[in-house]
Order: C-alpha cells, then sequence, then structure tokens
C-alpha cells in the first residue's frame, strides 16, 4: 500500500506491507551528518528508492528523535538502520561484505555523477554539512563522486544529493 505523507504522519504500514518491499542493494552512509532534517530525509530517501540501509555515524544523531521524525514522515520506523562511533567501521562493514563504496565529495579526485559506478552493491557516503566528507573516508573510497554546481552556490545540500546520485544508480540498474 502507498501512502501520502500526511497519511505517514499519523499511520505505519503493516509490518507485512513492509516485508513486501524488495530492497535494492544501496546503502546510505552519513559521515557526521548534523542537521536532523538532512537526516530524517535520508529516512525518507532510503525507503523511497527502497535502499537496504542506512549507517548512521559519528555525530550524526539516530531515532528516536522528533526533529528526524517530522522530516522522515515515520519512514524512520521501518527503513533499517546502524549506528556506528565512526564511519570507518561502517566503511570497513561494507566493504568486508562486498559493497564498493562511493563518497559525494568535490575533491581532486572526483569525477561527475553521470559516470558513477552502478554496479550493485553500492554504498553512497555523504558528509557533514560544512566540512563535507571526512579525507581518511575520502581515502577508503571506491570512487569519488560530485555534481556540477552551475550557480552561485558550490553545493547542494545532503539529502538532495544523494537523490541525485541513488536515481542515477537506479537508473542503471532498471
Amino acid at each position: 500500500m502507498k501512502l501520502k505523507p500526511d497519511q505517514l504522519r499519523h499511520n505505519s504500514p503493516s509490518q507485512e506491507d513492509v516485508d513486501k518491499v524488495k530492497r535494492i542493494p544501496i546503502y546510505f552512509v552519513l559521515d557526521n551528518v548534523l542537521d536532523t532534517y538532512n537526516i530524517g530525509s535520508m529516512f525518507r530517501l532510503a525507503d523511497a528508492v527502497s535502499a537496504e540501509m542506512i549507517y548512521l555515524c559519528g555525530e550524526t544523531e539516530s531515532p528516536p528523535n522528533s526533529r528526524i521524525h517530522k522530516a522522515a514522515v515515520g519512514t524512520e520506523n521501518w527503513v533499517k538502520w546502524k549506528y556506528y562511533q565512526t564511519t570507518e567501521e561502517a566503511i570497513d562493514e561494507l566493504k568486508a561484505n562486498g559493497v564498493k563504496v562511493i563518497a559525494v565529495e568535490q575533491d581532486q579526485r572526483s569525477i561527475s555523477y553521470k559516470f558513477v559506478d552502478s554496479t550493485l552493491p553500492v554504498a553512497i557516503v555523504l558528509g557533514h554539512e560544512t566540512k563535507g566528507v571526512d579525507k581518511n573516508i575520502l581515502s577508503m573510497a571506491d570512487q569519488i563522486v560530485e555534481l556540477p554546481m552551475l550557480g552561485v552556490n558550490t553545493s547542494l545540500n545532503v539529502w538532495g544529493t544523494a537523490a541525485v546520485v541513488a536515481y542515477k544508480i537506479l537508473e542503471s540498474n532498471h
């Protein structure tokens, strides 16, 4: 059953409905993302693309949190997530399970998101709103991609960036 945002705020899908969703082996890794609106929106995005899991790392807040809930419109109640003290721990686990790690960051090594390696399974790493993805994490990534910034601003918010990259990966796999 598909629910609209106002329905999600006041109701939850049944466990049976959640279990029917075919998960796609996409993982989101939040590296010290601080804004609870971004975190909640990531849960909503993870539900939209049927992602396998979200990894909340470092200083990233985790549910239950009323501000995350407001942006997530309840999706944090059925999207799987794990918390790790460090992002390195999350990436080590993902790599040990054969998951390719793609960091989204402006860096000398980055390439256009248009050329993202869409081979599944894949983890998309997003960083701190001001500092970006930590340099140690970038060195652990299999690929670094960035979005073109054509206006005056040099960045897009975390969930918006994640959405562009995730849908580009889905486009290549469906």
